[in-house]
Formats: C-alpha cells, sequence, structure tokens
C-alpha cells in the first residue's frame, strides 16, 4: 500500500506516505484477495491465548505497586523493541488484563486475546454484537501507547467515544497511561491537549477535521527539513499544530466509518462572499417547482432532467437575464434545485431545528449539526424550508476518509459486519478481516420476514406484533431509517394504546435512558439506526427466561451489513433473541433501486421468495451504487491531489 514517511524517532509528524496505484495496480491488488493474499490467520491468532496465559500466571498475587513497576519495566522493552514479538505483546496482553480485572471488574475472555492480537497485527476483527470491543480495543491501545505510539480509537460519533473513555480510563491510569477525549465544540488548546495523550478517543470526523486543520498550518505535506528550520526560525509550526501525527488507529464501527462514510468527502470550508447567491438560489428553486413530472426523474445517481424539462428550462431562461441565459450552469442549478425539492426529504435526509437545518447521518441516525451540503444544496434546502440562508462557504481544503485513514502507520479496526466487504477493505486499505469466534455459542431465531405490498399493511402488523410479544413479558427494538418514519409508527402505537420509548435524532439527548431501559419486560423501544451501533441492550432479570429481546426491522437499508447490526442488539453474548423483517414495497430502497418491482404494491402481500427476490435486487444494487461512488471519490481525491501537488498549494 505504502511507506513510512519516516521513523518515528525523530520524525517531526509521523504518517505514511501514499504509493499511488493506477488501475493495474488495483486490479492485481483485488486479484491477490481472491487468491488468498488476505487470508486472516485465525489459527496462527489464536496462540496469543496459551501466552497471555503463560505470562499471567506471573502476575497472580503482585500487589498495585508492584503491577505499575511491571507496567513501567514492560514500557521500556516495548519501546525498545516493539510489539510485534508474540511474547512480549502476550506480557502486555496479560498485564492489562490482570488490571482491567481490578480497575473495571472485566477480565478479558480469550476470544477478546485474539481479536486484540488481530488488531495488534494491523487487521480488523470480526467479532458479534455484544463480545465487548470495547474492553478488546485496550488490549492493542494499552499495548501500542506503552511502546510509545500516539493511539487514536475513533468511533462514528462523540457519545459512544465520551462513553468508551470513561468507562476504561481506569484501566490505562492504572497502567501509567493518560487518556484523552476529543469532541465537537472544543478549542484548539483542549483537543491539542487531548491528542498529546497517550490514548486519544475520538469521532472520526473530528480528527480528519483536525487533520486538514493541520495541513493547513503546516502548508500541505509535513516536511522534516522545512519543520526543523521553521523552528529555528523561532516561529515554528509545531505548537500549532493539534495532532502528533497518524501513528496508531483503532477504528471502532469500522464498516461504518470506512466503508459507508467513505462516499463523502470532508471539505474543510470558511464563510465566503454570497451577497447576491441568495437571489440567485431563489430563483433557481422557481425554476425548478415550474417543471412537471414529465420533466425530470429520480435515478440511482440523482436527479435527471429529461429532453422535455432542458427544453422547458430554455424557454423559461430566454425570459431572464445573467447566468439563466447559459444552458450548462442553468442546468447545474436547477439540478441542485430539484435535488433540494425531491431528494432530500425532512425528517429523513435532515431536521429543522431552532431555525437551523442540522443535517442527519443516515448510517447511523444521528444529527451533524456542524456539517453542510456543498455546491449550494444546503442554501437551497434552507430556503425550501424557509430558514435563514447561511451563505455559501469557500473550499479550504478536502480529503476523502480513504486516503485519510491510507495515512496510518498502523491502521486496524473491529466491527460486527465486515465480511460482506472484506474485499473492498483490503484493496483500498490493506485490512484483512479476521473472523473472532463468539464466547458463548449464538441463540438468536430469525423468524419469517413478511412482505407487504402497501405500508398501511406493514404498520397494522407491526402494531399486532408488537402487542402479541409485548403480553409475553419480552422487551421489542423496532428499528426504521427515517425520524419521519419513526414517529409515523409511534402514531400507530398511540392509536392501539401501546406505550413505547422513541429514541431518533430529536431525542438524541435521551439515548443512554432510553437505551439503559429497552431490556425490561414488555418495554418497546421505536428507534432508527442511532440504535444500531455501539449500544449494547442489556436484558433484565426474568427476560432471557420469556424468550429475551425481539428486534423487528421495518424497512431495509442500502445495505444488508447495517440491517445486520440492528439484529445483532439481539441475543448479545449467548443471550435468547430473536429477530425478524416486516416490510412493504412501498419503500425508497426499492422506489429508488428497483423501480419495476413497485408495481407489486398493488398486493396486500408477497409471497416470501419473491418478497426476499425484490429487496435482494434492490440492495445488490444500492450497494453497487455505493460502491462506485466510494471508487469516483477516492478517483477525484487522488486527481485533486496530484493538481494541488503540481501547483504547490498542498491539500
Amino acid at each position: 500500500m505504502a511507506t513510512a514517511s519516516s521513523s518515528l524517532a525523530g520524525a517531526p509528524y509521523p504518517e505514511r506516505e501514499e504509493a499511488r496505484e493506477g488501475k493495474l495496480e488495483r486490479a492485481v491488488t483485488a486479484l491477490r484477495y481472491f487468491a488468498g493474499g488476505a487470508h486472516t490467520r485465525e489459527r496462527s491468532l489464536a496462540r496469543i491465548v496459551a501466552a497471555a496465559g503463560r505470562a499471567g500466571r506471573a502476575l497472580d498475587g503482585l500487589g498495585e505497586a508492584a503491577l505499575r513497576e511491571r507496567a513501567s519495566a514492560l514500557r521500556a522493552r516495548l519501546r525498545r523493541e516493539g510489539f510485534g514479538e508474540l511474547a512480549l505483546a502476550a506480557e502486555a496482553f496479560a498485564l492489562v488484563r490482570e488490571t482491567a480485572a481490578r480497575t473495571v471488574g472485566l477480565r478479558h475472555f480469550d476470544v477478546q486475546l485474539i481479536g486484540g492480537w488481530a488488531m495488534l497485527n494491523g487487521m480488523l476483527a470480526e467479532m458479534e454484537t455484544g463480545e465487548g470491543k470495547t474492553l478488546t480495543a485496550t488490549l492493542a491501545a494499552a499495548t501500542a501507547a506503552l511502546a510509545g505510539r500516539a493511539v487514536h480509537v475513533i468511533t462514528v460519533n462523540d457519545y459512544l467515544a465520551e462513553r468508551d473513555a470513561q468507562a476504561m480510563r481506569p484501566v490505562y491510569e492504572a497502567l501509567g497511561l493518560t487518556v484523552g477525549c476529543v469532541k465537537s465544540g472544543m478549542d484548539p488548546e483542549a483537543r491539542r491537549a487531548a491528542y498529546r495523550c497517550d490514548v486519544a478517543y475520538c469521532c472520526n470526523k473530528e480528527i480528519a477535521f483536525d487533520y486538514l486543520r493541520d495541513r493547513r498550518v503546516l502548508g500541505g505535506r509535513p516536511r522534516a527539513i522545512a519543520m526543523k528550520l521553521d523552528a529555528l526560525g523561532g516561529a515554528g509550526a509545531a505548537p500549532r499544530l493539534l495532532l502528533r501525527g497518524l501513528q496508531f488507529a483503532i477504528v471502532d464501527e469500522a464498516d461504518s466509518v470506512l466503508v459507508d462514510e467513505a462516499r463523502t468527502p470532508l471539505i474543510l470550508s470558511a464563510q465566503a462572499d454570497h451577497s447576491q447567491e441568495e437571489t440567485l438560489h431563489a430563483q433557481a428553486l422557481e425554476l425548478a417547482r415550474a417543471l412537471g413530472e414529465q420533466d425530470f426523474r429520480l435515478g440511482e445517481s440523482g436527479v435527471e432532467i429529461t429532453e422535455p424539462g432542458l427544453d422547458r428550462l430554455a424557454q423559461l431562461g430566454e425570459q431572464m437575464q445573467g447566468v439563466w441565459r447559459g444552458p450548462r450552469r442553468r442546468e447545474q442549478l436547477v439540478r441542485q434545485a430539484l435535488s433540494a425539492l425531491h431528494a432530500f426529504q425532512r425528517d429523513k435526509h435532515y431536521l429543522v431545528r431552532d431555525g437551523k437545518v442540522v443535517i442527519v447521518d443516515e448510517n447511523t441516525g444521528r444529527l451533524m449539526p456542524d456539517r453542510s451540503w456543498e455546491q449550494g444544496l444546503h442554501q437551497l434546502i434552507e430556503l425550501k424550508e424557509g430558514c435563514a440562508v447561511t451563505g455559501r462557504r469557500e473550499t479550504l481544503a478536502r480529503i476523502s476518509y480513504q486516503r485519510f485513514f491510507r495515512r496510518y502507520l498502523h491502521l486496524a479496526g473491529m466491527t460486527g459486519t465486515a465480511s460482506e466487504v472484506a474485499a473492498e477493505l483490503w484493496t483500498v486499505y490493506r485490512l484483512r478481516v479476521a473472523t473472532v469466534p463468539t464466547h458463548r455459542p449464538g441463540r438468536r431465531v430469525r423468524c419469517p420476514d413478511r412482505v407487504f405490498g402497501p405500508a398501511a399493511h406493514k404498520w397494522r402488523a407491526v402494531v399486532a406484533r408488537v402487542g402479541e410479544l409485548r403480553s409475553a413479558g419480552r422487551p421489542v427494538l423496532i428499528g426504521t431509517r427515517s425520524v419521519g418514519a419513526s414517529e409515523t409508527l409511534a402514531g400507530h402505537l398511540d392509536q392501539a394504546g401501546i406505550p413505547y420509548r422513541l429514541l431518533n435524532a430529536r431525542q438524541d439527548r435521551d439515548e443512554a435512558e432510553i437505551i439503559a431501559r429497552a431490556g425490561e419486560p414488555g418495554c418497546v423501544t421505536v428507534a432508527t439506526n442511532m440504535a444500531g451501533r455501539g449500544t449494547d441492550i442489556k436484558l433484565a432479570p426474568g427476560v432471557a427466561e420469556h424468550g429475551g429481546l425481539h428486534v423487528i426491522a421495518t424497512e431495509l437499508n442500502d445495505s444488508g451489513r447495517i440491517d445486520r447490526q440492528l439484529y445483532g442488539r439481539c441475543a448479545r453474548q449467548g443471550d435468547a433473541g430473536s429477530c425478524e423483517a416486516i416490510l412493504a414495497i412501498e419503500e425508497d430502497l426499492v422506489a429508488t433501486f428497483f423501480p419495476p418491482a413497485a408495481r407489486l404494491r398493488a398486493l396486500q402481500r408477497l409471497p416470501l421468495w419473491l418478497g426476499r427476490v425484490v429487496f435482494a435486487v434492490a440492495q445488490r444494487r444500492a450497494e453497487r451504487a455505493h460502491s462506485r461512488a466510494r471508487r469516483d471519490l477516492l478517483d477525484l481525491d487522488d486527481f485533486l491531489g496530484d493538481i494541488l501537488a503540481f501547483s504547490g498549494r498542498g491539500e
């Protein structure tokens, strides 16, 4: 993939120098994966269990002071020798396991040792939901931190980053390590202090944008000689940098961060002059509203204006002045306006909160208040909703997740769902997927799916099923894709007199409390994808005897991996649990990616085999479209990187 730009010792800003690959090299890389070049080596990974067991026997009966001395001595050895050798890593793992048992009352299982060893070897550990990935990460993170690496534990949102940092802090501190947490809204000095800690927990968006800010300070990629000369001049950039380079990363929910979110570039921007743009955007919306249904269509690639639509625009443009007389600019502006009107839906893609348009992350269901759409789309949606227009922002720096994460000297990860995208993870990031066995045999029961034509039939079936399960004393988690869908279901439950708890982007402040109670007998929780990642629903006493948590999916996501994350909320760590999908053809997934099947919505209920075929085809097409989008983004990012490097502007 690449070679390190410099060794850690004396490197001003350690990161990996990318080796550029052409299409032929990428094809060879993909063939190497399918030919066995990305074997996970589970058998060799399991050797860590016996080695850590032997090392752990030497720690029995030691006091706290003695353990601290062991950690100090091990730190010196790891800094000299690194953590590649099995025996030395086993000593570190045994020490971390013993420390965790004494500080937080959790002792790592053998399968967690395997997951930690996989990550220490630069792999992605695929571990079932509920297998304790948060605790597993401490093995690799603490070992690398003791070896002198700046460790970043990266997850999908601020809530999980803060939760995990606080939960695992006693383990690290008992080993003599410092822990920081980076969250949105922190000032630069607080961020700098957090990144200076041995282990820093953070959200993927926060660290990527902080990296771009460092690129701005450095004027591009770091150069050791330039930085040393700069420091000698008395005005060095080092004190203004946030990160200590990209040394060692553990990415939690790695498939979400490295795959699902990799379709969108990360753009660092600043306010630009927009004195005349609000009028331009308002005119674009007027023209878009003047077009009829025959003038445009929504497809996999977005909005397309038809030939009659282009003719209609030309007629309207003749009556206007300025940019509206130019066909290309006119078509671009109106296409964006049509997207704002028809492709981006309130309570699905965004919320209006306190008079502002706030983006909702479709993969996680969480709000992204610091993000905005580019090329005028955000301003068009603000005008559509009658909000104050924030004005266009000027791009200062940009990078894709693919290029950012490939620059880490050591990249590892963990998730519950990675097998489906193993080839892409290997091709793009050189990450092998190591499937880690479960601590206890799984007991999840998959009930037969039901597929209806109209959405109204689906909601009736969901309400009836909830009533049946609730009367049996079982907790129920119902998954929806959007805020609007969750509130629609909430209305149906209200009509049926069924009490419930609602978890979506509007109730994000109550997430911890809602999840804590979701495993109680008869509790009904309606949630978006916020309840799909990083959250464990623990069963109340007596619930397992009645069958455990039951999960109902009311919509399928564009990727089957995200559906698996939802189903993974039940039957964690060998508990009892079950799941099913109750669906309708009247869904965005089918309408967008398999339009011919929309005719089946006239049927009250579809045969199981036909429903499975329809959604399998729609999901497969969606996954292919998103894969193409990620590949195109990476190609564009490489192209822009070349252009900026040639111009001397850096990133």
